[in-house]
């Protein structure tokens, strides 16, 4: 990566994509940086989190009774932070819609797991990403393996259901 070190925010950080991009940080410590957290329910796991990472910026649905210096912001306000490289966007249900449009309107590279947000802004979400010169790469099963088939393709679909 030619010494820079990717600063990513995680929104969904406590569920099972959250742990896994974690994991990926924790081997590449030299390539990225966590500098954003953002969890819902689970208070403990998301406290864990945020004293191994120390990220600049936290959000979640009940403020954590944590002190060290970070900053609780709202997830719109993390995803579009000029401090944040890389959005992973691996939050549960609609939640993540309003984040990802902040990301992408801010120009971010977003790493997306949420399969609703894609059913519900699909079009929306592709037409930002144009707009601003955002990327958007999926990173959950179904949808990646759907976007990597159409890696490479001249005979482009008009419509995916």
């Amino acid at each position: 990566m030619g010494g820079d070190v990717k600063k990513i925010a995680i929104l969904g950080s406590t569920g099972s994509m959250g742990r896994q991009a974690l994991d990926v940080i924790r081997a590449l410590p030299d390539e990225l940086k966590v500098v954003a957290l953002t969890g819902n329910k689970n208070l403990e796991l998301l406290k864990r989190q945020i004293r191994e990472f120390q990220p600049k910026m936290f959000c979640s649905s009940v403020k954590p009774a944590i002190s060290y210096g970070g900053e609780f912001l709202s997830a719109e306000e993390i995803a579009s932070h000029p401090e944040v490289d890389f959005v992973i966007v691996a939050t549960a249900g609609k939640a993540g819609l309003s984040p990802t449009l902040a990301a992408l309107q801010a120009g971010k590279t977003i790493a997306l797991a949420s399969k609703e947000v894609v059913v519900i802004a699909g079009e929306i979400i592709v037409r930002e990403a144009g707009l601003h010169q955002a990327q958007i790469l999926p990173i959950d099963s179904e949808h990646s393996a759907i976007w990597q088939c159409l890696q490479g393709e001249e005979n482009k679909p008009q419509r995916l259901f």
